[in-house]
């Protein structure tokens, strides 16, 4: 696969607590598994590169126990990092509580991922046919957000941007927000975030009001277990999901949005690279832990 992709999101490390459910506030509750596990951007970069799509993340991390696990793990996936590690501070990291339907709720300290600056980006220039994906978390750090939009308007017109609002999506500030979105070639969100971003309930027209908002992309709005939706503009096609047992909801929708890059690098039409993403999404759920997207030859075998 000739095409890469940048990454100019953050990684951090996930602290996950499994609970039987969300304690009361002042309370307490024993959690019945616990793991650190890399998070954050490492689960869209790993679930891309499992599946042949070469990758290089792009933003910072810093120096200290969880900065070495971070990298330890984007090594283990052939995942290039392009910067240093800052002196200081260490990589952050986020507590996730997954209760007993599978659920997850988070709480971020943020860490050195939060630093990037416009000059760790003055050399990156991506090549025709690259892609680049950008987070909404990146986007609510000062730094981090004057360091993405100096560079997209040094971004080829071939390079194809993917953006992912993520959970805060009502939080990033307006001038970036619309930047974004007359830049974007894929807008990728869930049902939620899309409800956020248009005040629109319906996934249906919330995806229509999503790729109105485009200059020149089209929109994908996850649906969970039903699959997703995907607007290239002009019509409107949803993607059934597949059914599973679920384990684990976390990372999934990190899992679509991988296999979906990986699947538009491959020269898959974006109904296709969606029904693919689905079923990348639905193999992620069945198993416990946030990065647990399958590799191509897996993926391929559910799928045939």
């Amino acid at each position: 696969m000739s095409s890469r992709l940048w990454h100019l999101g953050n990684v951090l490390v996930d602290l996950v607590l499994e609970v039987p459910a969300l304690p009361e506030r002042g309370s307490d509750v024993l959690a019945t598994r616990t793991e650190h596990t890399p998070g954050g951007g490492f689960n869209v970069m790993a679930a891309a590169a499992r599946q042949g799509l070469p990758v290089t993340y792009a933003g910072a991390h810093g120096t200290g126990p969880f900065g070495d696990r971070a990298r330890a793990a984007l090594h283990a996936e052939g995942i290039d990092v392009l910067l240093a590690p800052r002196p200081e501070p260490d990589t952050g990291f986020v507590v996730c509580l997954i209760d007993a339907d599978g659920e997850r709720t988070f709480v971020t300290s943020p860490g050195a991922e939060a630093t990037l600056a416009a000059a760790d980006l003055v050399e990156l220039r991506p090549q025709a046919g690259d892609l680049v994906y950008v987070t909404g978390y990146g986007l609510l750090y000062d730094s981090n957000r004057a360091a993405l939009l100096d560079l997209l308007p040094r971004l080829d017109p071939t390079v194809t941007l993917v953006t992912d609002p993520g959970p805060l999506a009502a939080e990033i500030p307006e001038i970036a927000l619309e930047l974004l979105l007359a830049r974007s070639d894929w807008w990728s969100c869930n049902a939620r975030e899309a409800a956020l971003l248009t005040d629109v309930a319906d996934p249906a027209e919330a995806a229509r009001a999503l790729a109105s908002r485009l200059g020149r992309g089209s929109a994908l709005v996850r649906t969970g277990p039903d699959g997703c939706l995907v607007h290239d503009g002009e019509r409107l096609v949803a993607v059934p999901g597949f059914a599973v047992d679920a384990i684990d909801l976390n990372g999934a929708g990190d899992a679509h949005t991988g296999v979906f890059m990986a699947a538009l690098a491959q020269g898959l039409d974006p109904v296709a690279a969606a029904r693919r993403a689905n079923a990348g999404a639905a193999l992620a759920v069945t198993a416990p832990g946030p990065a647990t997207a399958p590799d191509a030859a897996r993926l391929d075998a559910f799928l045939d």
